[in-house]
């Protein structure tokens, strides 16, 4: 009987103790604590919208350096001025993220990206008969893919930031990878690369989509960045695995 006895003493003391936790809460704390996950979801949703929009002009602007690189049949860049270009326009916008300059930044740093991205594009048309095929493929895939996963992050709302270390090990791995197969020529490496970041990005695209959903990412600038990075390597890295598997000279 004296296990039941404790067993009700202690019910009733927990019972006692919620209801003076309860008359203890102050009013404003009670409405803030009741209001503030909606006020979260609008502000994530107001981000999701500002970055979408923003992607959609960056890509825009981006394919239309490309096409001038291509009409004026810019040459190709070294490799080192295109990660020199990149990483000073991806540190400078990093550094105005939260001015107005930081838009122009963005814009800076995806019109160079698609200057870059023009004399790939005239060399696939170049060597291959079935060139335009293969850019087209490309592209559908990269827009599959890329709406596919940002689609289901958005409606699922699931948490995919457990993916965070995996990708940064792993995006400075195959980078560094992709370095060296350029270096040395290893063109089995490079095709290795290409196919890993089609799966890095792939999950990048889930992991940024749901720190925009969650709140962890609060700035549409860097967010738009990481989501066009990932569409332009995924582009890439696509376009070149087709070109060895499917192109025809």
């Amino acid at each position: 009987m004296s296990l039941f006895d404790n067993m009700n003493k202690n019910v009733a003391a927990n019972a006692t103790q919620s209801n003076q936790n309860v008359q203890n809460v102050p009013f404003g704390n009670a409405d803030e604590e009741v209001f503030q996950q909606p006020q979260s979801t609008v502000e994530a949703n107001k981000l999701i919208r500002n970055t979408y929009m923003l992607l959609s002009m960056t890509l825009l602007f981006s394919a239309f350096m490309a096409g001038v690189a291509m009409v004026t049949k810019m040459a190709p860049l070294h490799f080192v001025i295109v990660l020199v270009g990149y990483f000073g326009l991806l540190f400078l916008t990093s550094y105005l993220k939260n001015s107005v300059w930081g838009l122009v930044s963005v814009f800076a740093l995806t019109g160079f990206m698609g200057l870059t991205l023009g004399p790939i594009i005239s060399m696939y048309l170049t060597i291959f008969t079935n060139g335009s095929e293969l850019v087209m493929m490309a592209f559908g895939a990269t827009a599959i893919i890329f709406l596919g996963l940002s689609g289901y992050a958005l409606a699922s709302r699931k948490d995919f930031s457990f993916l965070g270390g995996f990708l940064f090990v792993g995006i400075l791995v195959a980078f560094l990878a992709g370095i060296g197969a350029i270096v040395f020529n290893l063109p089995g490496l490079s095709l290795a690369v290409s196919a890993m970041f089609v799966l890095l990005m792939s999950g990048l695209i889930l992991y940024q989509t749901s720190d925009m959903v969650h709140g962890r990412e609060t700035n549409y600038i860097m967010a738009t960045v990481t989501l066009y990075v990932t569409i332009y390597n995924l582009f890439i890295s696509l376009l070149h695995l087709l070109g060895a598997f499917m192109g025809e000279r």
